[in-house]
């Protein structure tokens, strides 16, 4: 179904619940709409600000001001949905670099475990704030550095060699 899309709405004005297949359905005003994503406007800034509930043909049926302001039923759906779509670890440790040039083997500790990266080329580090870095590596995966002076000092110190 297709429809326009619709203005910031209160949770009281929608239902979002999961299909026997597991995807999200979303009832607004009698209708259903049927594998809906939620998508973050602004994910490393400010990851629970501005989400929208988008429908199979991408257009925008829920503008969500804050997940805060979601009941808890519907914030854990959109936040499951979220955490099963998005994966970006966030280094915490540089333990080993194969060279202060790139190509460069790169073996860091991370939220969600150890991981081995390849830098391709200095611009795969992407600054994004003073303090915030986004790595790319050669197979996509998206590695971000949260705050640069967070870091200990050794890992500063190789991460300062590709800046």
């Amino acid at each position: 179904m297709k429809q326009a899309a619709q203005t910031t709405m209160h949770p009281q004005d929608f239902r979002l619940s999961r299909d026997p297949y597991g995807r999200l359905v979303l009832g607004i005003a009698g209708r259903v709409y049927d594998t809906i994503v939620p998508v973050r406007s602004f994910p490393i800034s400010a990851p629970d600000e501005g989400i929208a509930l988008v429908g199979a043909d991408g257009s925008e049926l829920v503008w969500i001001d804050s997940l805060a302001d979601l009941p808890e039923d519907i914030r854990r759906l959109v936040e499951d949905e979220l955490a099963s779509r998005e994966f970006m670890p966030e280094i915490r440790r540089i333990r080993h670099a194969s060279s202060f040039a790139t190509p460069s083997r790169w073996q860091v500790e991370t939220d969600r475990g150890e991981a081995v990266l390849l830098l391709k080329a200095e611009e795969d580090i992407r600054r994004l704030s003073g303090s915030t870095l986004l790595i790319a590596d050669a197979h996509g995966v998206q590695y971000l550095v949260r705050d640069v002076a967070a870091l200990d000092k050794a890992s500063r110190r190789m991460l300062d060699h590709f800046l």
